[in-house]
């Protein structure tokens, strides 16, 4: 691991991450981050259990503003963990639903919802709003309910693109991670790492990433490049393969998440975004692709940029 040999790597990243994975990590999802960025990230990720390869932890940085931010399916994934898990209900309400709910007083004399009738009728209309109901064993249901007309600045803020793209799926997003965080007492809350004062962008704002992945390119050439305390010949190109195998698995990863399931859909992408010069594509060139298939997939999937009350 070339970037992180200067790293005291803390116990807990030693024991989820093997080196391999921790450079691959550093190197494909995180190759802006400084050493201390990177450290930090490691740490928050072994420390929760995530998986930064299922997209549960995020590093994100544009310019010199760095963050750790969490997905929602992390919710999910350590909601998974707690004794009693049983998958949330979570849906969309439309228009030409036929959709009833009523509040009622549990045993601690506390306000609480459940679900009378909900039928959907096509063509069902605009979407109106969302709930989801975390179910946990032992527990009561605990139903949380998102009025379209309540979250109307979600569409208009500076995630709004996202909204108004992936709308089913960032409101039910936001119910749900909202039931599960009140069924099992779950909080991560994102992370902001200090640096001097810049002019930051919204992590999920579209904006043009080519000096990003510039300098992905640039950091992964001089990775590459080999210094005498390297290992040379078979050894050094069987490390080099290795490490070829794991980012292309990683595309592979990444095709699904952003639904190129077949191989037309799959060649224009490559086409538009992946540049290759020659024959065949080098390390440097395949992370620079992952830059950009990562940010693409943190626009479609995440939801958690926007603070989600109690």
């Amino acid at each position: 691991m070339a970037n992180n040999t200067q790293i005291i790597l803390t116990p807990e990243i030693k024991e989820a991450f093997p080196a391999e994975v921790l450079d691959v990590i550093r190197t494909s999802l995180c190759p802006t981050a400084t050493d201390p960025e990177f450290l930090l990230f490691a740490h928050k990720a072994a420390s929760y259990r995530l998986d930064p390869f299922k997209n549960e932890i995020f590093f994100i940085k544009y310019g010199s503003q760095a963050r750790i931010q969490f997905a929602a399916e992390a919710y999910l994934a350590k909601a998974r963990e707690k004794e009693g898990f049983q998958p949330p209900d979570t849906q969309t309400v439309c228009a030409n639903d036929t959709f009833k709910a009523r509040k009622f007083k549990n045993d601690k004399g506390e306000d609480e919802w459940e679900v009378i009738e909900h039928e959907v009728t096509f063509p069902r209309g605009a979407i109106v709003g969302a709930y989801s109901i975390a179910y946990r064993d032992g527990y009561r249901p605990v139903t949380v309910f998102v009025d379209k007309e309540h979250i109307a600045h979600m569409y208009t803020g500076q995630n709004k693109d996202n909204w108004n793209k992936w709308e089913p799926d960032m409101i039910g997003k936001h119910a749900e991670q909202r039931a599960l965080k009140k069924q099992y007492g779950l909080d991560f809350g994102n992370e902001e790492l200090e640096h001097p004062p810049a002019p930051a962008a919204s992590s999920f704002e579209r904006k043009d990433i080519t000096n990003e992945v510039n300098q992905a390119t640039a950091a992964a050439n001089a990775q590459s490049t080999p210094s005498s305390d390297q290992p040379n010949g078979s050894q050094a190109e069987e490390d080099e393969e290795a490490k070829i195998n794991a980012l292309k698995a990683q595309m592979k990863q990444n095709f699904a998440k952003l639904g190129l399931v077949n191989k037309v859909d799959r060649d224009a992408h490559m086409a538009k975004h992946f540049k290759v010069k020659g024959d065949t594509p080098t390390i440097a060139e395949i992370m620079a692709y992952l830059k950009i298939m990562d940010l693409q997939i943190q626009e479609k999937q995440s939801a958690v940029d926007d603070e989600l009350p109690l």
